[in-house]
């Protein structure tokens, strides 16, 4: 078992894209989508995961992730989820000791782009980069769970 701790923030302006170091596509749906307890399955470029996310506490939640072969990945896209999925491309940027991931979304999130910081604890402290802007990791409509539902495209 693993412990999840992730700060979420919205960016100022496009300098990270001149530090990414990777880009992978991503693809996830969900089976279970409740406010404390989500069952994903992701495709992270030819990755295939199922994640089980429970229990948050400020930004930390308990977190199960095991990988699953391809046609059982397609299997749950095709029969359980069809087209209600979350796509992205998240971008990898390294700033002073850390790894920034960098999610930007498409389809009826386009417009969307997010920074998300894993920590290994609540109050380890970091430098933010200067492209990084106001903190949402309070913000439920950010969480990807949630933009399954209310997508991007449609807050006013």
């Amino acid at each position: 078992m693993g412990i999840e701790i992730e700060r979420k923030f919205l960016l100022k302006n496009d300098n990270w894209r001149n530090q990414v170091t990777k880009s992978i596509p991503f693809k996830q749906g969900y089976l279970t989508n409740e406010k404390d307890f989500t069952t994903r399955i992701r495709r992270e470029g030819d990755k295939n995961k199922l994640t089980i996310k429970y229990a948050k506490s400020g930004i930390s939640r308990k977190e199960f992730e095991y990988d699953i072969p391809f046609e059982d990945a397609e299997c749950f896209f095709n029969d359980l989820i069809r087209d209600i999925v979350i796509e992205k491309t998240r971008h990898y940027v390294h700033f002073e000791g850390k790894t920034w991931e960098i999610d930007e979304f498409h389809g009826v999130n386009q417009g969307l782009v997010v920074a998300e910081l894993e920590l290994e604890s609540e109050t380890e402290k970091f430098i933010k980069p200067g492209w990084v802007g106001l903190d949402v990791s309070d913000d439920e409509r950010y969480c990807n769970s949630v933009l399954l539902n209310q997508p991007y495209n449609t807050w006013s």
